[in-house]
This record gives C-alpha cells, structure tokens and sequence, in this order.
C-alpha cells in the first residue's frame, strides 16, 4: 500500500504562485510515475503534470510555461510549481503515483485563485 500526503493548496490573487508538495511513502517500487491531477465539481479529472523515474515530464497545454512539475526521488516527493495563477486554475488538486500494480490518490488540497 502507498500513502500520498499532499501540501501547499491555498487561495492566491491571480498572477501570483503556489507550490503544491506530495510526498509518498509506503511499498514504492523503484520505477513510478507521480501526477497532478485536478478536478472541478462535475467535471472529469484532468491531468495537470506527471514526470516519470527517468524525469520525462507531461503537461497539460493550458499550463505550460507557467506550471513546473518536479520530483526529489530521495524523498519520493513530487513539486507543482505553479506560477501567474489564473481564476480558471481554481480546483482540487489531487497527487496521483502509479506503478506497476498499483495506481494511488492523495485526498486533494484546494487551490482557488481570485480574480
């Protein structure tokens, strides 16, 4: 079993930044992929950034250039470094691990930008 222990959610004015953390822990193979996902209320979950074990980075295109996905393997943490915040990044953030076998969910940390 693996434990996703997400940070950093808050409410910031648009054009400003936050840093999301996940940190996993538990029975973590040593190849993994970690994500951030993010959800509004009736709306289908969307993936944010995810990077692999070997560093390769995906990112949803409304997103780049403004939000960087980074990981600390040492740690089993994952970093969303996200800048120029727009109202329409407000959501659930949800910190994703899959690996092979298992496919894992943190419990969400709210991000609101205000306008």
């Amino acid at each position: 079993q693996v434990q996703l222990v997400e940070s950093g959610g808050g409410l910031v004015q648009a054009g400003g930044s936050l840093r999301l953390s996940c940190a996993a822990s538990g029975s973590i193979s040593s190849f993994y992929t970690m994500g951030w996902y993010r959800q509004a209320p009736g709306i289908q979950r969307e993936l944010v950034a995810s990077i692999a074990s070997g560093g390769y980075t995906e990112s949803t295109s409304s997103v780049k250039g403004r939000f960087t996905i980074s990981r600390d393997n040492a740690k089993n943490t994952v970093y969303l470094q996200m800048n120029s915040l727009k109202p329409e990044d407000t959501d659930v953030y949800y910190c994703n691990l899959w690996q092979f076998g298992g496919d894992y969910w943190g419990q969400g940390t709210q991000v609101t930008v205000s306008s």
